[in-house]
């Protein structure tokens, strides 16, 4: 077998070198080639196609999955814009109301107190009024006992003094309703 081997090797270095054409070598080659594509065909090939069609399905599927988590998220902003939106007038809604109520409020706290300004001013106005014809009557009667009290001393008699008062009073009330008629 060495023999063998040592006149192969032989044999091609006397052909010529590597760069000399074989048919033999080539037709071997191509019958290795041909086994070889042809295992591959039967048993690599739909091994082969079977990955790349399931990667294909999971990217595909990722896809699909981006897809619609995409969809989702904007109509889960649109939603939030819309919550955003009702809620931004909904607050401006209860500002206005807040406003109304608080100037309707205030009107009616500013008419109380007008009307109770306007009471309490009557009220005063009819205290002073008394107060005045009070002082008025005592001033009356005041006057009614120094009139009598000087008319006594100069007359130097002792008069009735009911009936002097009675006089007095009823002159000085004339006098009263002459000064009210001016």
């Amino acid at each position: 077998m060495l023999l063998l081997l040592q006149e192969a090797h032989d044999t091609a270095a006397a052909a010529g070198g590597p760069f000399t054409i074989n048919p033999g070598l080539i037709i071997w080659t191509l019958v290795v080639f041909g086994i070889l594509l042809f295992i591959l065909w039967r048993k690599g090939l739909p091994v082969l196609v079977k990955s790349v069609e399931e990667r294909e399905r999971r990217i595909q599927k990722q896809l699909e999955d981006a897809e619609r988590a995409n969809a989702e998220a904007q109509r889960l902003l649109e939603e939030h814009k819309k919550q955003i939106a009702a809620a931004r007038s909904e607050a401006q809604e209860i500002l206005a109301k807040a406003k109304t109520v608080s100037q309707k409020e205030r009107e009616t706290l500013l008419a109380k107190a007008r009307e109770e300004y306007d009471a309490l001013l009557n009220r005063a106005r009819k205290d002073i009024d008394a107060e005045k014809e009070k002082a008025i009557q005592a001033l009356r009667r005041e006057a009614v006992e120094l009139s009598i009290a000087a008319a006594s001393r100069v007359i130097e008699s002792n008069l009735d003094t009911e009936a002097n008062r009675r006089l007095v009073t009823e002159f000085l009330e004339g006098l009263g309703k002459a000064e009210n008629k001016k």
